[in-house]
């Protein structure tokens, strides 16, 4: 009698041993409940984008030296301050740490077909906390935007395979609620970074928030490492590279270039995945210059004393209710791909019309009252645009899809925004009338995902990852028992 690995009888019915292998799995106690994994992920999430506030907020990146014109000049703050930096090389810094993510998210997204997944993520962390120590340490223009490339390359691992982790735990009924959990921590993590910045650079040298965000990561940089490694739905590989059969589908180890040129072929040809990206690219490329330049244009249009504190305190309010509301009422809805274009169109459209209202009044309390209405409708996408990305293709691909997805609305979006926003700026010499230009994309990625509503879209998440795969009965059951 023939025995393969794991002591399977070949005379056995092959799904019934599995399914027995996976019941004494599934018995064995996880530290991991579904809602650590998510509390663990936000965390994460929420450092992350700490960072890229406290680079933007006023304390920490700056301002340059000025001279009147009777000759008497002041010293610049901050790292624009240090290193001299132009608008728009202030602007190219903050998109420096696109490159890394650029290079690296396919290419996690590629290895996590063969390395488990989870341990990827704890390198990528490691990545990540050793970079942001060299930002603290730079002493030039070229130094700190090296390391701020490897940035991009530690957050590869983590923005490609957290949001599948929580999909696959996430109770059936809630799956966008919890993904607008998750993605609440970039808005709240942007306005925390803001607060952050400004309350470092004013009592510490500016590098010092760098140092402070590398301590606070490292502990979960360790975490993927030293426990029990969880499995992705697609992706079930043990620590030594073996594919296990348990309760997880299961895909061949096997994935080089060509099968990863494959599976960007068959994203580009999704025209439901296409449709969704480009109006997140649109809608990305204006909050991309908001985060970052807002604090500044606040501060030059309405003389806004403490512009790092109230741009922070509304981003943070905002961001935490429109997310959060963007999740239930899709869910109320019915959470279909079909529902997550309406609500994503409204919400945009409607937003944008406050934003853009916003920046027409003088007065600092009704831009004020009207920014706020405004973020809170924008932020309402963040859950249905991320719901469609890990729906509308079938698991196999949610990690690749996820990375490509966030490649592209960078390099497509926030990246090239900032910079082109201070070469505006720079152009009008006018805050008010760059912000009216920048907000008025926001209409374009309405009216896209507008036209997404009326597409042939299928949910996919319950089809098979490969032909070959090995798969359990249900596919919608949680991968991690509730604590």
């Amino acid at each position: 009698m023939d025995v393969v690995d794991g002591g399977v009888d070949r005379g056995q019915n092959p799904r019934a041993t599995m399914e027995r292998d996976s019941d004494d799995k599934i018995a064995e106690p996880s530290w991991f409940s579904p809602k650590k994994l998510l509390f663990v992920f936000c965390v994460v999430n929420l450092i992350n984008y700490i960072d890229r506030g406290a680079i933007a907020s006023n304390g920490v990146n700056g301002s340059l030296g000025t001279c009147t014109s009777t000759g008497t000049c002041s010293a610049g703050s901050g790292i624009q301050g240090d290193f001299n930096l132009s608008n728009f090389q202030d602007g190219v810094l903050s998109s420096a740490f696109m490159v890394g993510l650029l290079v690296a998210s396919p290419i996690f997204a590629s290895v996590a077909k063969s390395v488990n997944p989870f341990r990827l993520i704890g390198i990528g962390l490691s990545i990540w906390t050793l970079a942001v120590v060299g930002c603290g340490l730079s002493f030039d223009f070229w130094s700190i935007t090296f390391c701020r490339m490897f940035v991009g390359v530690g957050e590869a691992s983590f923005v490609s395979l957290a949001a599948p982790f929580i999909d696959d735990n996430a109770p059936q009924a809630q799956k966008s609620a919890w993904l607008a959990m998750f993605y609440m921590c970039i808005p709240t993590g942007y306005a925390l970074g803001y607060v952050y910045g400004g309350l470092v650079g004013s009592v510490l040298p500016w590098r010092a928030a760098f140092w402070g965000e590398a301590i606070l990561m490292l502990p979960f940089a360790v975490l993927g490492f030293v426990i029990k490694p969880l499995h992705l739905k697609g992706f079930a590989p043990d620590d030594k590279g073996k594919n296990r059969t348990d309760n997880l589908n299961v895909l061949p180890t096997g994935y080089g270039f060509s099968a990863v040129l494959k599976d960007l072929k068959l994203l580009l040809v999704d025209k439901v995945y296409v449709t969704n990206i480009l109006g997140y690219i649109a809608y990305n490329f204006v909050l991309g210059a908001y985060s970052y330049w807002g604090p500044k244009a606040g501060y030059n249009i309405y003389k806004m004393e403490n512009a790092d504190m109230i741009f922070g305190g509304i981003t943070v309010i905002c961001g935490i209710v429109g997310t959060l509301s963007g999740g239930v009422v899709l869910d109320f809805m019915d959470a279909t791909i079909s529902n997550a274009f309406k609500l994503l169109s409204v919400s945009t459209f409607i937003g944008g019309l406050f934003c853009f209202a916003a920046f027409c009044f003088k007065s600092m309390y009704a831009f004020l009252a009207l920014f706020a209405v405004g973020e809170l409708l924008v932020f309402a996408t963040q859950g249905p645009v991320n719901f469609i990305v890990l729906h509308c293709v079938k698991p196999s691909l949610r990690p690749l899809a996820m990375a490509m997805s966030t490649v592209s609305i960078h390099i497509f979006g926030d990246v090239p925004s900032s910079p082109l926003v201070g070469v505006l700026q720079d152009y009008v010499n006018n805050w008010r009338v760059t912000a009216l230009v920048l907000t008025f994309v926001l209409f374009p990625a309405a009216a896209i995902w507008f036209i997404g509503i009326f597409l042939n879209s299928v949910d996919r998440y319950n089809e098979d990852s490969e032909p070959d795969a090995v798969t359990r009965e249900s596919a919608i059951a949680p991968l991690l028992e509730e604590a």
